[in-house]
């Protein structure tokens, strides 16, 4: 095996540089064969990973979920398989797969690891491996692209509290596969290829990668109390008990608002509301632990 490791940037120096570093070492012990591509931008990663596959190499994501992605959809419907090595603030698709969040130890998964076909989800033309949501979700997601002031995992906690001070509950109109169509007013809309976001928020419990499904979570309204004190349960997936959260299982679902949304999938902006999502069954061959 040759793995071309595509990574951000940002990790040719300080903590990143390390992690770096220690990923190869761990990579040399393990007698994987690999070069580095530092990325310029998302567009540049997937040109990496296409290129990667082109060459018969496993193209590694290591980074952020937007990373992965990225590599993600460039291999989509092609031969090309994917590794992922977890270097983000989430790791939700690492948490998903049950790959280690220490990179060294997720090094492992690469030199051992089984090949399977995992579904994509399609929000327009841009392809996600996680979570596409919108309304609250994409006022919390641009506060916490924006902020540098809290790192790691707490970023989408303090991100909620923020976003929750300034919310006014907007109207969604939600058309699924089969024709049902619902109008809710609340926080938000999701469409869930896998269970997590947000560094470990179980907003989708029973979403699978391998179903050909999304599962659309529905938060409708409460008052805004109420929200913070439901909002611990979601790191546990107990949220789905309440009576304001709807989820429905379906191939496709278009999404309305009553005011403009982006909606985010994987931590990044990816169109303006309305949208329409799409499973894309076993879309993509990743190494995932045995």
């Amino acid at each position: 095996m040759t793995v071309s490791l595509i990574v951000n940037p940002a990790a040719g120096g300080g903590r990143a540089g390390r992690a770096l570093e220690a990923v190869q070492d761990a990579l040399r012990g393990l007698d994987i064969e690999h070069h580095v591509e530092p990325t310029r931008d998302l567009a540049h990663a997937r040109e990496l990973a296409r290129l990667a596959a082109a060459r018969g190499e496993t193209a590694v994501a290591f980074g952020g979920d937007g990373l992965v992605g990225a590599v993600a959809g460039a291999l989509k419907h092609t031969q090309g398989v994917m590794g992922v090595l977890p270097g983000g603030r989430g790791n939700d698709f690492a948490r998903m797969l049950g790959i280690p969040l220490q990179p060294r130890a997720a090094c492992a998964t690469l030199a051992s690891g089984v090949v399977r076909s995992l579904d994509l989800g399609q929000a327009g033309a841009q392809t996600f491996t996680g979570i596409a949501s919108c309304g609250f979700d994409s006022v919390c997601n641009r506060i916490a692209n924006e902020t540098r002031l809290v790192r790691g995992d707490r970023v989408y906690v303090y991100s909620a509290l923020r976003a929750l001070a300034g919310w006014k509950p907007a109207t969604f109109t939600v058309t699924l596969g089969d024709g049902e169509t619902r109008t809710v007013t609340g926080y938000s809309v999701a469409a869930a290829n896998s269970r997590t976001y947000g560094g470990g928020m179980l907003l989708a419990p029973d979403a699978s990668l391998q179903d050909g499904m999304v599962d659309v979570v529905i938060i409708s309204h409460v008052s805004k109390l109420r929200f913070l004190r439901l909002l611990p349960t979601v790191f546990k997936g107990e949220h789905v008990r309440q009576p304001n959260v709807h989820v429905a299982r379906t191939a496709e679902v278009e999404i309305q608002a009553d005011r403009p949304f982006t909606l985010y999938a994987d931590g990044d902006p990816v169109t303006e509301l309305p949208v329409t999502i799409r499973a894309l069954p076993a879309a993509v061959r990743v190494l995932v632990p045995r």
